[in-house]
């Protein structure tokens, strides 16, 4: 890893200032270092959608770096980021010299190959609560940190997202969006303020998420 860090040049990313580009032909990657950061992508009409969130230690833009195509999304810098650009052909003779790293980027391909399948199986398995419910506790799980003054089992989720940005992740129309969420506040499950969730009881959420 710390061969890893060495790689590329270190940039430094404002909140909302745009990493990567979707379309672009750009060919390197970006290892996050610092802060969090979202993947969105746009269809023709218009029509923009929360793909994934990406966090300090992540690695962006692998898959137009090997495949040779234009980016298939858009990567927003949430907070500033610091991230370090690399080349991909440097990044392929890390990997050919490294097969530990090469392994844990094909775990990591892997991980999230296997995140995208379980989505595809929850819009057709849950209700719309029950989506929103298993996004929530997944985020919790990967991004929330314990309330001030109370236990750990409410979490503050680290990650601002939007009632739309949540909607694009369950795969849920925004109004559905608002009344599952709606549903999980009265059940005592999630709180709400402006662009922020808090779990009230991240075990109680996944057992009702039916994740347990």
């Amino acid at each position: 890893m710390d061969d890893l860090m060495n790689l590329g040049t270190p940039m430094v990313y404002p909140a909302h200032r745009q990493l990567l580009q979707q379309g672009d032909d750009s060919r390197h990657v970006l290892l996050l270092t610092r802060g969090v950061a979202k993947v969105v992508a746009s269809s023709e009409s218009g029509y923009e959608m929360l793909l994934a969130i990406r966090v300090a230690g992540d690695l962006v833009g692998e898959m137009a770096a090997f495949e040779d195509q234009p980016r298939s999304g858009t990567v927003i810098a949430c907070s500033e980021v610091t991230a370090r650009i690399i080349q991909v052909n440097a990044l392929e003779g890390f990997l050919t010299d490294h097969p530990d790293a090469m392994r844990g980027m094909l775990a990591m391909l892997s991980a999230r190959l296997r995140w995208a399948n379980q989505r595809r199986i929850d819009f057709r398995a849950y209700d719309s609560c029950t989506r929103l419910a298993r996004v929530l506790a997944e985020l919790s799980q990967a991004y929330g940190s314990p309330a001030p003054g109370s236990d750990a089992g409410r979490q503050v989720l680290d990650v601002t997202l939007n009632q739309a940005e949540l909607a694009s992740l369950a795969g849920l129309a925004l109004p559905t969006t608002e009344k599952a969420l709606a549903s999980l506040s009265r059940l005592g499950l999630v709180e709400r303020s402006y662009r922020r969730i808090t779990v009230c009881d991240a075990q109680k959420l996944l057992v009702f998420a039916q994740s347990l």
